[in-house]
C-alpha cells in the first residue's frame, strides 16, 4: 500500500526501464480526481483496447467518450512498444472489482476468482491500455509484450512490489476478458524476470 508516485517520478521510472515514452499534451494534470481519491495504490492493471491504429487508440484513451470520459488509463502501449502517457491521477480504467482480489494483490498472494464488484479499482491501480483488438487473433508483437512487462516492472520497482501486484482486468472485474491473447501468468513471469 503506497501513495502514488509523482508524475515526474513515473516518467523517470518508465524511461529508466528502457522504454520509449511519448508525452501526450498535459498528461500530468489530466485525471478524474474530482470523482474521488487516487490512492493508496496497490498494483498495476493491464487492459486491451479493442482498437486498431496507434493515433486513434491514444486519442480514445486520452479523451474517452460520452459514456466514459478520459483518461481511460495512465499509459497506452501501442504495437510498436511505445508508451504514450495520457493521464495521471485517477483514471477510468479499472471500475468496480472484487475486494478479495484486492486483498490478494496487497498480500502478493495467488488471486482468487473474481466474483464481486464491490471495490473502487480506479483508486487502487495504475492502468496500462494496450493496443489490440482483443479477439484472440490480433497478434501481440514481441516488442509490445516486452514493453508491457517493462512498464509494469517500472511501477513495481518504485513501490517495492513483486510481480503478483500486476493483474489483468479479467482478474479484477467479473465479465471482463482483457487482456486476451496472452496469459497474465506469463506476463507476471516476464515482470518477475525483469525485477530480478
Amino acid at each position: 500500500m503506497s501513495a502514488p508516485m509523482s508524475a515526474d517520478r513515473f516518467l523517470a521510472a518508465l524511461r529508466a526501464e528502457g522504454l520509449t515514452v511519448v508525452e501526450v499534451g498535459s498528461w500530468r494534470t489530466h485525471n478524474r480526481n474530482h470523482k474521488g481519491p487516487w490512492g493508496p495504490v496497490n498494483g498495476v492493471m493491464i487492459h486491451h483496447t479493442v482498437t486498431s491504429g496507434a493515433a486513434y487508440t491514444v486519442a480514445l484513451c486520452r479523451d474517452g467518450d460520452s459514456a466514459l470520459p478520459g483518461p481511460l488509463c495512465h499509459g497506452v502501449i501501442t504495437k510498436d512498444g511505445h508508451v504514450h502517457l495520457v493521464g495521471y491521477g485517477r483514471a477510468n480504467h479499472a471500475g468496480a472489482g472484487d475486494s478479495d482480489v484486492l486483498a490478494a494483490v496487497v498480500a502478493e498472494k495467488r488471486l482468487p476468482p473474481d466474483h464481486h464488484a464491490d471495490t473502487d479499482g480506479n483508486r487502487h491501480f495504475y492502468g496500462f491500455e494496450c493496443e489490440n483488438l482483443g479477439d484472440g487473433e490480433d497478434p501481440w508483437p514481441a516488442v509490445q509484450l516486452d514493453a508491457i512487462a517493462r512498464a509494469a516492472a517500472a511501477v513495481c520497482r518504485v513501490h517495492g512490489w513483486g510481480s503478483p501486484s500486476v493483474i489483468g482486468h479479467l482478474e479484477w472485474q467479473p465479465g471482463k476478458i482483457d487482456p486476451k491473447g496472452f496469459t497474465m501468468d506469463s506476463m507476471r513471469a516476464r515482470v518477475a524476470e525483469r525485477l530480478k
